[in-house]
């Protein structure tokens, strides 16, 4: 399932909390441990590269004290009442 670039964000995790379930309840030989391992590092790679560039393209709006409205990039670090620098 791993590696098909049409793949959903929601398709990714559902198979990786699979991953999850099977090396932790599972009596898995060594290589196949190993296998489920790598797949599911290959996929938090993948749904971290898609988050982040989810995340470039949110934006905020703000609405400024004079009443107007402005669009600002989103920035995880930065909380929404703290104003730009």
């Amino acid at each position: 399932m791993a590696g098909k670039k049409d793949e959903t964000f929601a398709a990714r995790m559902k198979r990786l909390e699979k991953i999850v379930t099977q090396l932790e309840s599972e009596e898995l030989d060594l290589e196949k441990a190993v296998a489920l391992f790598e797949e599911g590092v290959s996929l938090t790679k993948e749904c971290r590269r898609m988050l982040s560039e989810a995340e470039k393209k949110v934006e905020i709006l703000l609405k400024q004290e004079d009443g107007h409205v402005v669009a600002r990039d989103f920035d995880p670090g930065l909380d929404e009442d703290e104003p730009d620098q």
